[in-house]
């Protein structure tokens, strides 16, 4: 026996049920290597309300197991408890479903053992292993401890694979580490057809059948042992081609270390969608983390991402082009193949390193406390923080749907102005719902506490009546803990870590308004809603007060006319001084009326010394959510900005866009603007702007499930793929995805089926009449004066 003390990174956790108790796994990343740490004869445990001890018992003594403990913990609606304690997991699963039908809830008997042992240590991602046992790189029976500066270095490999139309594994590529490598299904060719493009720096080995592929990918993968996999699409394409390859040809595929299988789920909420977890290993996609991160693309391809960040991309011709070229490489040059194999591996770990993905998710781990390659979970993010603080206040958490779902109050949203403005100036809250539960102490158990407190000094009053308390909550300090970290991180320059630690925190309120939490409580997340509509409301009087109007507020931003044309430099010492004091007032009027400390803050956000707020459609009525400016910012550097617009929306063609942004660039610089309008309109008309018609439409649903109102792109789709069963070529749409198409004479064609002439009028009475309208109404002017006044233009 040998006692070893090192830290770790944790990239797995698992958890098994064996006669002496259940068992956790957790595989973390160290200094020295990987490492397998296995905690035996763990005890489990859920509670019941003490009032149900005897029925509880008599279902114990029909069905032995779990016993029961005197606990000093409580419900929310102060009923007392008593612990379950189980050698087995699934002992607690099956005792739920025995209670069930009795009416009484087996609490917390969901929160799994593995989960349950790092939050209750307050251990996120980072850990440090004391003691006990080591035996080669598995520790047994250690204690874990929480080490939440710890980042290991990550062993990386990006993975793609190259197959046929109807998914026949043709090449793996794997780059990132020493081994670059592709596996390719064939014989080595004796006199190659042509040279390589380019030299290639990879190994080329060739495999005479597809199991001789797998089983060279995972000797690769037990040779090289990485931490981490990433690729594009790669768990819901890649891999799953490589396990039913693997499966038809009989042969085990062990991408998990110690050579084990993934453990494959399906999603309980989305068809089709599936889950890789992988014991040892990490697998990232990268769509997936993107999204985590908050980036935006109109498409998410690698082509797509690729160009948009790194001015490159992987193209070999259309979807159709590009699986006729794969083909043609595969049985004419395989070198060739290879090369664009480990190409769209090298563009995924550009992107990764572009936009720090990895950094991202690294640190979302140790600020969710989920495994790193979890995404979305803030539901789980949010039990992780507060179970642990709840328990040291003596409460347990109540099950999910304990309060039947609810409407609730969303975020406030002004009525807008509509009109072109000079000198319009945003302030903004800075994370305006964190900010509110820190400052009113909005919490589950603060909630709780109050029910039971006869003290009115001791609550702080909420929104419909709801009420606080002053001195025992758990969320007020969770959120303070985050936004300290959140100041630091910034103020390093710790990017990922700032953005993961802002996602968090603004997550809690969505979470109070979950129902599929076990913490939703609509007058939990109506007493964070509504008092932004307050705190709004009165920033409103505020500035009105000041002199100045606002014209438009959404959620936490106030749009403020400061009623005449300003300098820059006036218009930012206008908004600094607003801040200044509306930041003062609240701290002054928080602590004389309520005694509560400020943390609402209020920042200077935009300076737009152009502004135009649309109106609805066909209507007089301003807009929501709507708008377009010019902002400058301290240095004078002027940018245009469109929010909600169609020149920022995908949906609508980049003819349209186009012609949104250059008339309201023009109008906004004072540029002349009605020669512009007809010139775009004949240009359309005459054909010039053909490569701008195209709509890229997105389907939802299966092509068939369309039979009543059938939109414009399911036509399109239609008729695509009837061409291609016509020409033999595999049908793209059956199943939904993204379809591009042009407006003719004869209705929408998509581009791979189009005969007719194009619908120009369509162009000009649906595309750009109701963008010019919606801009030129204010002045005055419209569409079709401009025009018609062109002879022979329509």
């Amino acid at each position: 026996m040998s006692s070893t003390e090192l830290q770790g990174f944790i990239l797995t956790r698992h958890w098994r049920d064996t006669p002496a108790g259940t068992e956790l796994e957790y595989w973390l990343a160290t200094d020295a290597g990987p490492v397998k740490v296995v905690l035996t004869a763990q005890v489990c445990v859920a509670f019941v309300e003490a009032r149900h001890r005897a029925e509880v018992e008599a279902q114990l003594a029909a069905a032995p197991g779990p016993e029961l403990r005197e606990l000093e913990l409580k419900t929310f609606h102060q009923s007392p408890v008593i612990g379950v304690y189980a050698k087995q997991f699934r002992q607690l699963g099956r005792m739920a479903r025995i209670l069930q039908p009795l009416g009484i809830p087996l609490l917390e008997a969901d929160v799994r053992p593995h989960d349950r042992y790092l939050m209750e240590r307050f251990i996120f991602a980072g850990v440090r292993v004391e003691g006990n046992r080591a035996d080669g790189s598995t520790i047994v029976d250690c204690k874990l401890k929480p080490a939440p500066e710890y980042r290991p270095a990550l062993k990386v490999v990006s993975l793609d694979i190259e197959t046929s139309q109807d998914e026949a594994l043709y090449s793996i590529a794997l780059d990132g580490m020493a081994e670059r490598v592709v596996f390719m299904l064939g014989e080595s060719p004796l006199h190659p057809s042509s040279e390589p493009e380019e030299p290639t720096d990879f190994s080329l080995i060739y495999c005479p059948t597809r199991r001789a592929m797998i089983e060279q990918l995972n000797d690769w993968f037990e040779r090289n042992d990485p931490d981490v996999i990433i690729g594009w699409n790669v768990i819901q394409f890649d891999l799953r081609v490589l396990q039913k390859t693997a499966d038809d040809c009989g042969v085990q595929f062990q991408l998990g270390r110690e050579r084990r299988p993934i453990h494959w789920r399906t999603h309980p909420g989305k068809q089709g969608y599936l889950f890789a977890p992988t014991p040892g290993r990490l697998i990232i996609d990268g769509i997936d983390a993107l999204k985590a991160a908050v980036w935006s693309f109109p498409s998410f391809s690698l082509e797509s991402v690729s160009q948009a960040l790194l001015g490159e991309g992987k193209a070999i011709g259309d979807e159709y082009d590009k699986m006729a070229e794969i083909e043609r490489r595969y049985q004419e040059d395989k070198p060739a193949l290879a090369l664009y194999n480990i190409r769209d591996c090298e563009l995924v770990l550009r992107i990764f390193d572009k936009t720090k993905l990895l950094q991202f998710v690294m640190e979302r781990a140790q600020a969710t406390g989920l495994q790193a390659d979890h995404f979305g979970g803030s539901i789980a993010a949010f039990s992780h923080h507060y179970l642990p603080r709840m328990h040291r206040m003596g409460y347990v958490a109540p099950n999910v749907g304990e309060i039947a779902s609810k409407a609730f109050p969303g975020g406030y949203v002004m009525d807008s102005k509509p009109g072109f403005y000079d000198s319009v100036v945003v302030l903004d809250y800075k994370s305006l719902y964190p900010s509110i539960i820190r400052t009113f102490l909005v919490d589950p158990v603060g909630f709780a506490e109050a029910a039971n407190t006869d003290d009115p000094a001791m609550l702080v009053k909420g929104p419909q009546g709801t009420t606080f308390s002053r001195t025992r909550h758990c969320l007020p300090e969770i959120v303070t803990t985050l936004s300290l970290a959140r100041d630091e991180a910034k103020r390093v320059r710790n990017e990922p870590l700032s953005q993961a630690l802002k996602l968090l925190m603004n997550s809690f309120a969505g979470v109070l308004g979950a129902s599929e939490c076990r913490f939703f409580n609509p007058k939990l997340v109506s007493a964070v809603t509504l008092r932004g509509h307050e705190m709004m409301k009165l920033t409103r009087e505020f500035v009105e007060r000041r002199g100045y109007q606002a014209i438009y507020g959404d959620t936490d931003s106030t749009f403020i006319w400061l009623g005449r044309t300003h300098t820059n430099e006036e218009a930012h010492a206008v908004a600094a001084s607003l801040v200044r004091d509306i930041n003062d007032w609240w701290t002054r009027t928080l602590r004389e009326e309520q005694g509560l400390e400020n943390f609402l803050e209020i920042e200077f956000d935009t300076h737009y010394s152009k502004f135009f707020m649309p109106t609805i459609r066909g209507s007089d009525v301003g807009s929501k959510k709507r708008y377009a400016g010019l902002s400058t910012d301290a240095a004078g550097k002027e940018e245009m900005v469109y929010r909600g617009l169609e020149m920022a929306r995908s949906d609508w063609t980049p003819l349209a866009r186009q012609f949104q942004e250059g008339l309201l660039s023009r109008i906004f610089r004072g540029e002349p603007y009605k020669e512009f309008v007809t010139d775009y309109a004949q240009a359309t008309l005459a054909g010039r702007k053909d490569d701008l018609l195209v709509y890229r439409k997105r389907l939802r649903h299966r092509l068939d499930a369309y039979q009543v109102n059938v939109p414009p792109q399911v036509r399109a789709a239609r008729i695509a793929d009837e061409y291609n069963g016509r020409v033999h070529r595999p049908r793209q749409y059956q199943n939904g995805g993204w379809i591009q198409y042009v407006m003719t004479r004869s209705g929408p064609e998509p581009l791979e089926a189009r005969h007719s002439r194009i619908d120009y009028e369509h162009y000009l009475s649906r595309q750009l009449q109701p963008i010019a309208d919606a801009i030129l109404q204010p002045m005055g002017e419209s569409f079709m004066a401009l025009t018609t006044a062109q002879q022979g233009l329509f």
